[in-house]
């Protein structure tokens, strides 16, 4: 996995317009987190990781704290734009939309290691629960419920009877675990085995349709 060119390697002119800067300062902001860490993260070295200066940054975001809840806005928004896109592009079949909300979230432009530093970087501060919360918690819920509709499909579809609620959780619990193994690992495994991992468990609870290899290797 690589992270897009660093902004201290590749700046966007100095004409862009005001969504796009705020945009190229989030981006400097996701890679500070990465660095740094929630509490480290200043605007001071967001505008030097940007190449820009810090009165820019505060014309933008006024904050560090409106700067930091609109980063995660922007994660937030560009994570379930991910999972909804490989969703409409799945097909009918419960399966194939399984498959497609497991491979989304392996995509090489969201499993990034700065995008999943900046995602512990949230989760890891406390403090920041209640705003988490209200910034991804209506996404995380919308995510959820598709994710226990398709597990209560599978069951009514392919005569499985798994508690739909506990398969979904059991999925995306796994995901994120493999997420973590990514960011804290010494020697990490690489993301091909990352879905691997997610395949084995999509296939204890399916075994006629997911092996390790992925769904297309499954029996039926």
């Amino acid at each position: 996995m690589t992270d897009p060119v660093s902004t201290d390697e590749k700046r966007p002119p100095r004409t862009l317009s005001r969504e796009a800067r705020r945009s190229q300062l989030i981006e400097a902001t996701i890679e500070t987190l990465a660095e740094r860490g929630y509490s480290r993260t200043t605007l001071t070295e967001v505008a030097r990781k940007a190449g820009l200066s810090h009165g820019l940054v505060l014309f933008h975001f006024e904050t560090k704290a409106k700067l930091l809840a609109d980063t995660l806005d922007y994660l937030s928004d560009e994570y379930r734009e991910n999972w909804q896109s490989a969703l409409e592009r799945a097909g009918p079949r419960p399966e194939d939309q399984l498959a497609a909300l497991i491979r989304a979230d392996f995509n090489p432009a969201i499993c990034t290691p700065g995008r999943l530093a900046a995602w512990c970087s949230f989760w890891g501060e406390s403090q920041n629960r209640p705003i988490y919360q209200a910034r991804c918690g209506s996404n995380d819920d919308h995510y959820n419920d598709t994710l226990e509709r398709i597990c209560a499909r599978m069951n009514a579809e392919h005569g499985y009877a798994h508690n739909p609620a506990r398969a979904g959780r059991l999925i995306r619990v796994t995901v994120e675990g493999v997420w973590l193994d990514l960011m804290t690992m010494a020697n990490p495994y690489d993301a091909a085995e990352a879905l691997r991992t997610v395949w084995t468990g999509a296939g204890a609870l399916y075994p006629r349709h997911f092996t390790p290899e992925g769904p297309e290797t499954a029996v039926f």
